[in-house]
Parts: C-alpha cells; sequence; structure tokens
C-alpha cells in the first residue's frame, strides 16, 4: 500500500481569488513547498504564475509562510509540510 501525500491547506489573499474561482484556500498535496508549487502549478496555473516566476522561483514581493514561519527562513523550497499545516501567500504591500 502506497503512503499517500498529506493534504495542506493553502490560504490564498482576496487580490488573487480570481485564480482559483474565487476560493479563499486550497487544498493541495504535497511532502515540502517544491511539490507544493509543483501541484498548484497543475490544479490552479494561474495562481502559480502569480506566485513563481518563469524559473518556478518565488517571486521577491511574494512571501509564504509555513505555519506561522517564512519559508525563506526555514530551508526554502525544501521546508517539510506535514498533514495538518497551512502555508499562507502574503503579497508584499507598499505604497507611498
Amino acid at each position: 500500500m502506497t503512503e499517500r501525500v498529506p493534504s495542506i491547506t493553502v490560504l490564498v489573499p482576496g487580490l488573487l481569488r480570481d485564480c482559483c474561482a474565487g476560493r479563499p484556500e486550497v487544498d493541495l498535496h504535497a511532502t515540502n513547498m517544491r511539490e507544493l508549487l509543483l501541484d498548484m502549478e497543475r490544479n490552479y496555473p494561474r495562481l502559480h504564475r502569480n506566485i513563481c516566476d518563469e524559473t518556478g522561483a518565488v517571486r521577491r514581493h511574494v512571501n509564504l509562510f509555513v505555519n506561522t514561519h517564512n519559508m525563506r527562513d526555514c530551508e526554502g523550497m525544501e521546508t517539510p509540510l506535514a498533514p495538518g499545516d497551512t502555508v499562507t501567500v502574503l503579497p508584499a504591500v507598499s505604497g507611498g
């Protein structure tokens, strides 16, 4: 019997909800951030394009938090994910 890849909840900010049929959250399957983004690209390509650049790297102005930890402060794309984890997409806010 194969082990199931855990379901991870991704919280989508209002600005990007039109990329996933208006949903405030989506469930993806992954054991690390790299797999999560690949699953996102397969299931929500518009959302993925807003989060990642053409090389697959997370855009500089987008932060991804695994629970309360910025993935950039953890293991980056190799940051492990476990069942029940929540990933929050947080685009940078700027203005004058």
